[in-house]
Order: structure tokens, then C-alpha cells, then sequence
């Protein structure tokens, strides 16, 4: 199963006041593990970025001048997400509300809602009365945010994939996976790790030719050859 994991920035709250993407990032899952693909723009909102909106992402005017208009990198991104991936996206109404926005403006159809699972709303079923803001959640599983110091699509993006699963269980579920795969028992019953690399062979060729000559000797009335055949 593929989802794709998503965050933007904004130069505000609404887009029915004019306010625009300034940066789109997304991360890429197949069957809950991160694939390493990635999509990742900062954008031209073609306007001015408030001083409260700079606040959060340090993303300005200046620095967005020359970058992309979200028209030119409209279909790469429809392409990225494709048609039905699920998008786990952090208060999904307002990403998605100027996503759609952006699509609008360009008479692209819009992404449908039934498409958004938002974790804001599953970490509200699973911590009824804490604090559910991405860094909260980071904290309360131990995930490392130290470089977030400001918002970041693609950055929020990748933390927010991991919270993600943790909250849906995925993560302890790949734990318990790893565990059963790599992970034997001695005839003691102790735990132990799988050798990650062979023995080098012990015997030369000529010692196991030698060998070879030898069993052929015994004949049929080996004790180990009656064993084999279950006598």
C-alpha cells in the first residue's frame, strides 16, 4: 500500500483572503515504510509573506523571488501523489484547503477529501486531553526534532511520517517483525543474533576429496548412512 505523508507552508491562515503555498514537501510509504521518495519545493506565492507567517517558517519574500510558481510544479506534484494514495497529513483541513486553492486557480480538479487521513484528529482518539502539536508528539515517542527550529514542509513532513506510525502501531509491529526475523534462540533457549557473515571454509579441496575417498571405503554398513535412511 502506498501513502504519501505531506506538509505545507503558507504565507497565512485563509486562502479565500489570498494567501498562498510558499512550500510543499512530502515523503513517500509503502506499506508504512519510508520508501526514501520524496517531493520537495519551496514556492513564489506571488504576494508578500506576512512578518506572522515569516515568524514561523522563515521563508521570505526575497528568498521566494526566484523560486517556482505553483503552476509549474502542479502536474509533477498531481504525479507524485498520484490518483488514490492515501495523504496522511497534520490538521489535513488547511493543507488541503490550499492545495485545492492552488489547483482552482489553475482549473485542475480538486483532491478529494476521502483521500485524507489526518493525524491530528488520530492523536486526539488516542491522547483524549493532551497536547497534540507535531513537537508534542515528537516528544511524548521520543523522536528527534532537534533541527526544527522553524516550520519546514519537507522536515515536518519526515517527522510527521514518523509519528504516524507510532500512533497507527505500525512502528511496533516493524519491531516485532525485525525481532522474529533476525533474532533465534540457542538450544539453551538465550536469544542470539544470526551471524552476519558465514564461517570461511575451514577445509581445503584436497582434505575434502580426501574425505570423499575415505567414506567411500566404508561401504553400505556405515553406521551414519543406515541413520540417514531411517534404519
Amino acid at each position: 500500500m502506498r501513502e504519501i505523508v505531506l506538509d505545507t507552508e503558507t504565507t497565512g491562515l485563509d486562502p479565500g483572503q489570498g494567501h498562498r503555498l510558499v512550500e510543499v514537501g512530502c515523503v513517500e510509504l509503502i506499506n508504512r515504510i519510508p520508501t526514501g521518495q520524496g517531493f520537495h519545493f519551496y514556492l513564489n506565492p506571488e504576494r508578500d509573506v506576512p512578518k506572522e507567517a515569516f515568524a514561523v517558517h522563515g521563508l521570505s519574500a526575497e528568498f521566494l523571488a526566484d523560486k517556482p510558481l505553483f503552476a509549474e510544479i502542479a502536474d509533477a506534484f498531481l504525479e507524485f501523489i498520484g490518483e488514490d494514495a492515501p495523504l496522511v497529513i497534520h490538521n489535513a483541513s488547511f493543507d488541503h484547503g490550499f492545495l485545492n486553492a492552488e489547483l482552482a486557480r489553475l482549473k485542475k480538479p480538486a483532491i478529494a477529501r476521502e483521500r485524507l487521513v489526518d493525524t491530528l484528529l488520530l492523536a486526539r482518539r488516542k491522547h483524549p486531553g493532551g497536547s497534540n502539536k507535531l513537537d508534542d508528539l515528537c516528544v511524548r515517542y521520543g523522536i528527534d526534532n532537534s533541527q526544527r527550529t522553524k516550520h519546514g514542509a519537507l522536515l515536518d513532513a519526515e517527522l510527521l511520517a514518523e509519528v504516524y506510525l507510532e500512533l497507527i502501531g505500525a512502528r511496533q509491529a516493524q519491531l516485532i517483525l525485525s525481532e522474529t526475523t533476525v533474532i533465534r534462540s540457542s538450544s539453551r533457549g538465550t536469544p542470539i543474533a544470526p551471524r552476519p557473515v558465514p564461517l570461511s571454509p575451514r577445509l581445503t579441496d584436497a582434505e575434502r576429496a580426501a574425505h570423499d575417498e575415505f567414506v567411500a571405503t566404508l561401504g553400505e554398513d556405515a553406521v551414519w548412512l543406515k541413520y540417514a535412511a531411517g534404519n
